[in-house]
């Protein structure tokens, strides 16, 4: 099936992609991987636990908040399964998120815009994890004076809007408004899948030809226009990456079930909800 504007493959979930969302009996938890979402400011968490619930009910066997230790009591009041994990001061960051052994890092959801967060950032950028990077880390990657080192796992996702995809590649904007060709141009420069949002989102990878999601199917789509949506989003990408998924097809499929959610719950539907449609799903 391809789309008609511009003959790009449309994606749609075979059989082999609701398998491999499937749970063997003979696993346990740390088979399914350890997803790190890393949480903005005190008072600024709730896009990080919106992130951490999405991981979570798409599978990721363990998912960590890693957070200021100013922020832990925030955490801990509003999560059980999810682990609080603190970290005493900014020069230990890197440390820390290294010890905890993430096998996928979610960065980005109100992460903020500082000095301080970009740091962060870019130690989080060399660990060579697999990261699904989002929202303000994108904004942050944007930035041309002191810029963040590059992404050093290709098998990472870029979740960028509009707006920030007009941050990160100002020029191609000029050049072409061809979604597709955006998506393309932003997956080379930044080494790593890009899903480009959209009522007809975009996946585009260095090494893949792009894909589209399209919403065109599901009759309640137009309710993911809410806010946090994108928190859960980044964290169906996060938990699948953790569990072992190629990036790209973690993207396509996350997309999907995004889009999937939307339409099981129907009119009235707020971030928090997604997660708990998953569970229908994957019956």
């Amino acid at each position: 099936m391809t789309n008609p504007e511009n003959e790009t493959p449309v994606f749609e979930m075979a059989d082999h992609h609701w398998q491999s969302l499937g749970k063997s009996g003979a696993g346990h938890k740390h088979r399914y991987g350890h997803g790190a979402v890393v949480s903005g400011p005190f008072g600024q968490g709730g896009a990080a636990r919106l992130a951490a619930r999405g991981a979570l009910r798409i599978g990721s066997g363990l998912v960590s908040i890693v957070c200021r230790a100013d922020a832990v009591a925030e955490h801990a009041a509003q999560l059980n399964a999810i682990m609080v994990k603190p970290y005493a001061d900014d020069a230990g960051f890197q440390d820390h998120l290294s010890a905890i052994k993430p096998q996928a890092i979610c960065i980005g959801p109100n992460f903020g815009l500082s000095s301080a967060s970009k740091t962060l950032l870019g130690q989080a950028l060399t660990l060579g994890v697999p990261m699904c990077i989002d929202a303000d880390a994108i904004t942050l990657l944007s930035h041309t004076s002191n810029p963040l080192p590059e992404i050093s796992n290709r098998q990472s996702v870029m979740t960028p809007h509009e707006g920030e995809l007009r941050r990160f590649i100002p020029k191609a904007f000029e050049e072409t408004s061809c979604r597709v060709t955006l998506a393309q141009r932003a997956a080379e420069k930044a080494g790593c899948v890009v899903l480009f949002k959209g009522p007809d989102t975009v996946i585009a990878g260095p090494d893949h030809a792009p894909v589209i999601v399209s919403s065109a199917p599901f009759q309640h789509s137009s309710w993911l226009a809410t806010a946090g949506s994108g928190d859960v989003l980044a964290g169906f990408i996060t938990g699948l990456l953790a569990r072992g998924f190629d990036a790209f097809d973690a993207a396509c499929i996350a997309a999907n079930l995004h889009f999937r959610c939307a339409e099981a719950f129907g009119p009235g539907l707020i971030a928090e909800d997604l997660p708990e449609m998953l569970p229908k799903l994957l019956r």
